[in-house]
């Protein structure tokens, strides 16, 4: 038996969670849940795809990762079950949520969710709660063997699963352009897509001077000299620093402070970073 984790946006103020794990325990009582996190902001399919590469790599081979963010529920759009490179498994919604999966970490093999023969019994005339009929229950029969990965349904091409629009680093004339993908969401920090080998080609070492440029289409939000350090603790509490997160990716940060709220910066494509090694 594998552990079965559950990603969504639904809060935890009513029962939907809940209803989750009880579809699941009723599948398998001895079945290990655990949460990835359920305070996805709502409809984000962005966070979700995000908050799922940040984690899975983490997790043994086997585990079963059910992500429910869906604006959809109910439409046309396919549910799909997914095997990672890293041998997880992930059952979703094909509306962008496998995006970084599939673009940093790749999907093996990917096949459509069959929803007349995996779901709930009883549940047939529901059609907004999908997260409990259709997903928490195929994850748990995934995870405790009651079915393997080829009774889930038809193969479907991986080239064909839904991808958000992404913004790619790159670096021209010694300066580095990328976004902010992610908010490190207690903290504030800022999370680029800019990978820290990328960053290493500026020849920029630790307590460095690195100037930092973020803007969102033209409008230019922010502009300031920052130094690269390896930890919070280099620099004095309320002071900026730019670092290497958990993810080996660029992040700028306020020791103790939070920069999203101190500069209004927000996350996505039109939210863009540049860095330029301080004379």
């Amino acid at each position: 038996m594998f552990p079965l984790i559950l990603q969504s946006d639904f809060g935890r103020a009513d029962g939907a969670v809940s209803a989750m794990y009880g579809v699941a325990c009723t599948v398998a009582p001895a079945i290990r849940i655990y949460d990835l996190t359920h305070d996805i902001p709502q409809y984000d399919i962005w966070e979700a795809s995000y908050r799922l590469i940040q984690t899975i790599n983490y997790w043994p081979k086997g585990s079963v990762f059910v992500s429910v963010v869906d604006p959809g529920v109910g439409s046309e759009r396919k549910s799909l079950v997914v095997k990672a490179n890293n041998d997880t498994y992930v059952v979703t919604p094909d509306n962008g949520t496998l995006t970084h999966i599939k673009r940093i970490l790749g999907i093996k093999e990917a096949r459509i969710l069959d929803e007349e023969i995996n779901r709930l019994p009883n549940s047939g005339e529901s059609y907004t709660f999908h997260g409990r009929d259709i997903y928490a229950y195929t994850g748990a029969r995934l995870a405790c063997g009651l079915i393997s990965f080829e009774d889930v349904g038809p193969l479907y091409d991986v080239d064909s699963v839904v991808e958000l629009p992404v913004s790619r680093p790159s670096i021209e004339n010694d300066v580095i352009s990328g976004s902010i993908d992610v908010l490190d969401v207690r903290y504030g920090s800022l999370w680029t897509n800019i990978p820290r080998r990328l960053f290493r080609q500026l020849g920029i070492g630790i307590s460095d001077k690195v100037e930092v440029t973020i803007s969102n289409n033209t409008r230019t939000i922010y502009s300031n000299v920052l130094v690269y350090a390896r930890s919070f603790a280099d620099v004095n509490v309320g002071e900026s620093l730019l670092y290497v997160n958990s993810l080996d990716c660029v992040a700028i940060a306020i020791n103790q402070g939070s920069f999203a709220k101190a500069y209004n910066i927000g996350t996505g494509i039109n939210w863009k970073i540049k860095l330029r090694k301080s004379a």
